[in-house]
């Protein structure tokens, strides 16, 4: 099965990565990457959130499953945000059954990506196609959509717009602010799941399972080596806080 880890941030973003301009040197990144307030924002708080029953091969089913994890991502960053002192707004939620389809501003839907994130709409995206409900019940679905809703708390607390400014920015930067967007959004993921793991009654084995196949993945230069995904996911999901996340003030190494 391809790895449905394989996530798209889409809008402005995308096209950056092929339009970036040259620059004469790389200048570093501005406060609100580097010294965002929901770093300081603590543990999060939310403990339980209870999986839906979920049968292989139905879409109605899996589409049913993730609205019951975006409540309880509603939920848990709802209150992230609110210590934080940052506005709070819930993302729009869709699902497609093939790419191609249309996902509004930011066009169709992408071959090769298992989910994307639409900032000019707030909207996220997940395709729901053969191969990701052949095995429904392994813990790839609430991975995706926990990504995906990093991308959201991104798009909240100012990083994405900065991320997405292509002026002055060389190609090598505007990967490597993609790869830490990227990474991030893994980290956000597994804060989360983290938060919430002893509620779901699940195996120490589904946790590893996922882990195993981000580093069994490969690299599309946008987001990150399989190694590096692997790392922050499991960092957020150690930490339990969006304060293990904060991959624009990280090593190079481990933003490759």
């Amino acid at each position: 099965m391809r790895s449905p880890l394989f996530a798209v941030l889409s809008g402005a973003l995308a096209s950056l990565l092929f339009a970036g301009t040259a620059a004469a040197g790389t200048p570093a990144f501005p406060p609100v990457l580097t010294s965002n307030k929901v770093y300081k924002s603590g543990a999060m708080e939310l403990k339980e959130c209870q999986e839906q029953p979920i049968q292989r091969d139905d879409l109605d089913g899996a589409r049913v499953y993730l609205e019951f994890v975006l409540d309880c991502l509603n939920d848990s960053w709802s209150r992230q945000l609110a210590k934080a002192k940052i506005p709070f707004s819930k993302p729009k939620f869709g699902v497609v059954s093939k790419p191609g389809q249309s996902v509004g501003k930011c066009g169709k839907f992408p071959a090769g990506a298992q989910a994307l994130y639409c900032p000019p709409e707030r909207k996220m995206t997940v395709l729901l196609d053969p191969a990701i409900l052949s095995e429904p019940t392994e813990l790839f679905l609430m991975e995706v959509v926990a990504h995906e809703y990093g991308h959201h708390i991104q798009e909240l607390t100012g990083m994405i717009d900065v991320v997405d400014r292509r002026k002055g920015k060389s190609k090598a930067r505007i990967y490597d602010e993609a790869r830490r967007i990227e990474l991030q959004a893994e980290c956000f993921s597994g804060a989360f799941i983290g938060s919430v793991w002893q509620s779901l009654g699940r195996r120490d084995f589904d946790f590893k399972y996922i882990l195993k196949v981000a580093q069994a993945g490969f690299d599309d230069g946008i987001h990150g080596k399989p190694a590096n995904i692997a790392y922050w996911l499991k960092r957020g999901f150690d930490a339990e806080s969006p304060n293990a996340c904060n991959t624009f003030s990280a090593p190079k190494a481990r933003v490759s």
